[in-house]
C-alpha cells in the first residue's frame, strides 16, 4: 500500500495559522499560477482536503502551496486554500509565506515579488522580521447595502474586494470581544447568507468592525496612526480569523479611502478579535474609480517543520469532510 509524505512548514500571523507546502505537492504543469490553480481545482482537490482538514488540520488553518512562478521577477508562486475552497489571495498567508521563505534561507531582507492566482504581490521583509505586503488593487463595488435579517434586525454595510470579496459592517448589534465569539459567529453567518441572497453571491467573508477606543487612548499607537479599528472576520468555512485579516484590511482601506476618512499615505491600525495588530496604508491607483493599492504590515512566526504522511489505507487519508 503506497505511503507518501508532504513536507510543510507551519507558522502563525497574528495568531492565524498558515501551512506552507514546500515539497510533495501534485504536478501542476508549467502554466501561470492561475492556470496551475485550475488544474489543482479540477484534478487534485483531494490534496487540498488532505492537507487542511482534520485529522491533520483544522477549520481555521489556511494552506499555501508553493509552485513555480511564470514571472522571472517572482521568488515564488503560491496557491492558497482553506477547508472549503481555494482562495485567490490571503494577506496573513502571504506574510506567513515570506517568513517561511526566510526561514528556509531562500530570501533575505528586502522587497520580493510573489505570484498569486489574482496577480503579483510585492512583499518586503524588514530587518526586525516584520513583513509589508503590497496587495492587489482593492476597491468597493457597493456602499450602504441594506439587509433585514430575522432575529438580528437591519444591517447596513459595504461590499468590497481586497483579494477576496467582503461585506463590511460597522453598525451591528455585537460586542467585539473575545468572550462573545458565539454571538459574533452566529450573527456573521446570518449576514453571510443574507448578503449572498441579496445579489452578492461571491461574498464569502464578513467583517464586523468598529473604532477601537483602547488603542485610541494609547499614545504610542496614536502618534503612529490616524485611526484604529477592531474587527471580527468570519471566513468561508465559518471559522473566525485570528489575525486582523490582510485582504479584509485591504478592502476596508478601499472603503475608507473612497469615503475620505483616511488619506493617501496615512496609517491605520487594525486589531483582530484576539488583540493582534496589522498596520495598513494605501496609495491611489485610480482615484476616479476608487481603486487603491494597499500595504499591510504584520509579523509571522514559525511553529513547526514536519512531514505529513498520507497512507492510502487510512479511511480519512483525504481528510474528514467539512460538508
Amino acid at each position: 500500500m503506497p505511503i507518501t509524505e508532504v513536507q510543510v512548514i507551519d507558522s502563525h500571523t497574528g495568531g492565524e495559522p498558515t501551512r506552507v507546502v514546500i515539497d510533495g505537492g501534485p504536478d501542476l504543469g508549467t502554466g501561470s499560477v492561475a492556470q496551475q490553480l485550475e488544474i489543482l481545482k479540477q484534478s487534485h482537490d483531494s490534496f487540498r482536503r488532505a492537507v487542511i482538514n482534520e485529522p491533520r488540520g483544522t477549520d481555521f488553518l489556511v494552506g499555501a502551496l508553493l509552485v513555480t512562478p511564470t514571472s522571472k521577477s517572482c521568488v515564488a508562486g503560491v496557491i492558497f486554500f482553506d477547508n472549503v475552497k481555494f482562495i485567490g489571495m490571503c494577506g496573513h498567508g502571504t506574510i506567513g509565506v515570506v517568513a517561511t521563505l526566510a526561514y528556509l534561507g531562500r530570501i533575505s531582507c528586502g522587497v520580493h515579488q510573489i505570484e498569486t492566482p489574482v496577480g503579483i504581490v510585492s512583499a518586503e521583509l524588514h530587518q526586525d522580521g516584520s513583513v509589508s505586503i503590497t496587495n492587489v488593487p482593492s476597491f468597493r463595488i457597493a456602499k450602504n447595502v441594506e439587509l433585514l435579517i430575522p432575529s438580528v434586525g437591519k444591517i447596513v454595510g459595504d461590499v468590497a474586494w481586497g483579494g477576496n470579496w467582503f461585506y463590511l459592517v460597522d453598525d451591528h448589534p455585537c460586542r467585539l470581544e473575545r468572550n462573545n465569539l458565539e454571538q459574533l459567529t452566529d450573527v456573521s453567518w446570518k449576514i453571510r447568507i443574507a448578503i449572498n441572497e441579496s445579489g452578492f453571491p461571491d461574498v464569502d467573508h464578513i467583517i464586523l468592525f468598529a473604532p477601537d477606543a483602547e488603542e485610541l487612548n494609547d499614545p504610542e499607537i496614536t502618534t503612529k496612526a490616524t485611526m484604529c479599528s477592531k474587527n471580527f472576520v468570519l471566513c468561508p468555512g465559518k471559522a473566525y480569523d485570528r489575525s486582523p485579516c490582510g485582504t479584509g484590511t485591504s478592502a476596508l482601506l478601499a472603503c475608507l479611502a473612497s469615503d475620505g476618512v483616511l488619506s493617501e499615505g496615512e496609517t491605520m491600525v487594525q486589531k483582530s478579535i484576539i488583540g493582534s495588530h496589522f498596520t495598513g496604508r494605501f496609495l491611489w491607483e485610480n482615484k476616479d474609480r476608487g481603486t487603491v493599492i494597499p500595504t499591510i504590515t504584520g509579523e509571522a512566526y514559525i511553529t513547526a517543520k514536519v512531514n505529513l504522511v498520507f497512507d492510502s489505507r487510512d479511511p480519512f487519508c483525504e481528510g474528514i469532510a467539512t460538508e
